[in-house]
């Protein structure tokens, strides 16, 4: 290493500590999908991102996604995957295959590439000690005037094995985050009639992070933050303000579900809120050790 390149470092190191120093011995919830989980340069950088944080005192819990694996698999076996607002309609064969994709294959995987870059991982599913307790998601469809008079109800959509998060226990992850470990959790939940749901990692990442009390959560996606309309990241974002974005249309679309999810975060006890990057290498050390970050901030 020449002389410059080890000044370079040690500015990047005297960046970092402040950051450090605050979160030491605090929780981060970092929601991982998108290109992060596919591109193998990007699952390396964010699997030694994740053994560095517990390396330096910071206690890292993370959920991850597998939708496009899902529906990878789906396909093989000859099974069309079909979604209504977003949400895949998932019937027992369905929920058989992502349990499969969600709790085995990823789940595994993801275990294996932050135990190979120096971590202690465990995985878990949210039915391991009935951490995720969940109930059948209600999706309602209410017609529109165009529609004729008979179909004027409005109508209960089924989506099967589709859940959301009713309480989490915390004791497992608190065990594990003593011990060491690194826990990686899929959005599996089960209910009280013992049947188990898929549920969408972000709303997973969000009451986690809620419960544990944690000092940030991450949510990784595929594109820059939030943009304005001129597709400038914006950061540093209150309720007032993200409430005001959402009503000018500037938050709509994918981005309005990470966006509440954030916000309930904050609301909830969780410190800040980060929607970032996830194609960019190291995304997570940048935005919680570097004053630019990779992302948007939001806060209460």
């Amino acid at each position: 290493m020449d002389k410059q390149s080890a000044i370079n470092v040690a500015s990047v190191l005297s960046e970092a500590m402040p950051y450090l120093q605050r979160l030491n011995n605090k929780t981060i919830v970092i929601k991982f999908g998108g290109n992060a989980m596919i591109d193998e340069k990007l699952k390396n950088s964010f699997a030694r991102d994740i053994v560095l944080l517990k390396q330096v005192g910071v206690n890292p819990v993370v959920v991850h996604g597998g939708g496009p694996q899902i529906g990878e698999l789906l396909e093989k076996i000859g099974k069309k995957s079909e979604f209504i607002n977003g949400m895949r309609v998932t019937d027992s064969e369905t929920m058989d295959v992502v349990e499969m994709v969600l709790g085995g294959l990823v789940n595994k995987s993801i275990v294996n590439l932050i135990n190979h870059n120096g971590g202690q991982a465990i995985g878990l599913t949210g039915k391991d000690g009935a951490m995720i307790r969940a109930k059948k998601m209600q999706m309602t469809h209410t017609p529109s005037e165009l529609e004729s008079a008979e179909l004027q109800a409005t109508e209960i959509i089924d989506l099967g094995h589709v859940g959301e998060v009713t309480t989490i226990n915390p004791s497992i992850v608190h065990t594990l985050d003593k011990g060491d470990f690194i826990p990686v959790i899929a959005p599996i939940g089960v209910g009280d009639d013992s049947a188990s749901y898929n549920i969408n990692a972000d709303l997973v990442a969000g009451k986690m992070a809620s419960v544990l009390g944690a000092e940030k959560l991450l949510l990784l996606t595929n594109t820059p933050g939030v943009l304005d309309k001129q597709e400038n990241i914006l950061t540093g974002l209150d309720s007032k303000k993200v409430k005001e974005l959402i009503a000018e249309g500037t938050i709509a679309g994918g981005m309005l579900p990470k966006v509440n999810c954030a916000l309930d975060a904050v609301n909830s006890g969780v410190k800040t809120s980060h929607i970032i990057d996830g194609r960019v290498e190291h995304a997570v050390l940048l935005e919680l050790l570097t004053d630019e970050g990779v992302g948007t901030l939001i806060k209460s």
